[in-house]
């Protein structure tokens, strides 16, 4: 008797074990948004930068950008944009997107968030003053030279 009481305990110590460890979970937060990232947005995968024509991968803490032919994803943006400040240059949430490849929507991006498109204002997650991660400040120039035909000569507008 004593046998099977025992028995029925481990069996009972072992399926509560089993059932206790499937409840647990682990959160890890992959790829917080950056802290030059706008303030209100906890469920969004990436931002649009229009003044650069790129994304920014807030999972795998990258920017995409065009060049070469071919889409390019880089911890850092291109050298044409070195003095870019993300602190102060417009972010475009899309939190309607949580694919892979949001570029495959560049072409309506492009025209509804042009260069020097400016929407609500923003604040960002962390200060400008913390020069911890690399700050790129804008120097007004239009480096890709207006391709396409109509040029915003920087202006923001079409």
């Amino acid at each position: 008797m004593k046998t099977l009481k025992l028995i029925i305990a481990g069996i009972i110590l072992f399926a509560s074990a089993n059932t206790m460890q499937a409840q647990v979970s682990v959160n890890v937060n992959i790829g917080r948004p950056p802290a030059w990232g706008p303030v209100g947005y906890s469920a969004v995968d990436y931002y649009y930068l229009p003044d650069v024509q790129a994304y920014y991968d807030i999972r795998a803490t990258q920017f995409i950008y065009f060049g070469g032919g071919n889409w390019i994803r880089s911890r850092n943006l291109p050298n044409q944009y070195r003095n870019y400040n993300l602190y102060n240059g417009y972010k475009v949430v899309l939190n309607d997107y949580h694919g892979s490849r949001p570029y495959s929507n560049f072409k309506t991006h492009k025209v509804k968030y042009y260069k020097g498109y400016k929407g609500k204002p923003q604040k960002s997650i962390g200060s400008n003053r913390s020069n911890n991660n690399k700050v790129y400040k804008s120097n007004g120039n239009n480096v890709h030279g207006n391709k396409g035909g109509k040029g915003n000569n920087g202006n923001g507008k079409h």
